[in-house]
């Protein structure tokens, strides 16, 4: 089974997240903002009270996101430092 292991919070109410299989990876929060219980995450300042228990991302009023739905839609994080590859010029 497949658990969390470490929560960053980000801008735009998602989550950098790292799996206990060691895969990395954004997971959007925003498709849940007007469900329910986690109208509430819609609070910045609370979202970023996010915290892992038992490898479950959860808030502190009990709200949670399993992880089997953060593997079904972990996007791959963009890589910002990518080495160019570009045309080179190797006459100097």
């Amino acid at each position: 089974m497949i658990k969390v292991i470490s929560v960053e919070p980000l801008e735009n109410y998602k989550l950098r997240l790292k799996l206990s299989d060691g895969r990395t990876g954004i997971f959007d929060v925003i498709p849940y903002l007007d469900m329910g219980v986690f109208r509430e995450l819609k609070n910045p300042g609370y979202f970023r009270r996010v915290y892992i228990d038992y490898g479950t991302v959860v808030w502190p009023h009990e709200q949670d996101i399993a992880p089997d739905t953060i593997e079904m839609d972990l996007q791959p994080e963009p890589e910002l430092n990518k080495p160019y590859s570009g045309v080179t010029d190797n006459r100097h």
